[in-house]
This record gives structure tokens, sequence and C-alpha cells, in this order.
């Protein structure tokens, strides 16, 4: 079982930046590939960034590519996502995913475990 904790969203400004962060306790967290998805009312949840479990492989939306960038530090347990240069669309609540392999997928019906999400809002 692997729980996910994701943190760092706020109240920001266009053009700010904000970094998320995706933690999770136990020891596999290396074999898992993690995502960030994100939900604005009354949208779809939708896929933003993956990173392979070991951190050869990555895939962005083309929404964020630029903007955007996935990371992480498997000695920490950590997933981040910073988001640079914020836009009044990206608000939205972001949640951290894992599922098990180093097979990226922006679908989220193949990602098992999930955070608790973290609000976004962009002001314009």
């Amino acid at each position: 079982q692997v729980q996910l904790v994701d943190s760092g969203g706020g109240l920001v400004q266009a053009g700010d930046s904000l970094r998320l962060y995706c933690t999770t306790s136990g020891r596999t967290f290396g074999i898992y590939t993690m995502g960030w998805f994100r939900q604005a009312p009354g949208k779809e949840r939708e896929c933003v960034a993956v990173i392979s479990s070991n951190t050869d492989k990555s895939y962005y939306a083309d929404s964020v590519k630029g903007r955007f960038t996935i990371s992480r530090d498997n000695a920490k347990n950590t997933a981040y996502l910073q988001m640079n240069n914020l836009k009044p669309e990206d608000t939205a609540v972001y949640y951290c995913a894992a599922r098990y392999g180093s097979e990226l997928s922006p679908s989220s019906y193949h990602y098992s475990y999930w955070g608790q999400g973290t609000q976004v809002t962009v002001s314009s």
C-alpha cells in the first residue's frame, strides 16, 4: 500500500511560481512511476506531467510544456512539480498519483494510488 501526501498549493498571481510536493512513506517509492494530475471545477481530471520510476522518461501536457517541470528524489521519497509562469487557467486541484513500474501513462485509470489533492489558484 502506498500513501501519498501532496502539498504546496496556494493562491498566487499570474506569472508567479509554485512548487508542489508529493511525499510517501515506505521503502518502495523508487519502483513507482509518478504523475501529477489536475481537476478544475466542472472539468475532467487531466494529466499534467509524469516521470518514470528511474527518472529517465517524462511526459508533459502541451498546455504546460516549457512552464512546468516534474522531478523526483527517490532517496527522499518525494516527487515535485515546479510550476512557473502560472496562468489563471492553471487553477485547479492538483493530485499526485503513483503506478507500479516504469511505463509512462497520462491516463488516470492506470494509477492505483492518489494523494488528497492540493488547491492551486491563480489570479489574473
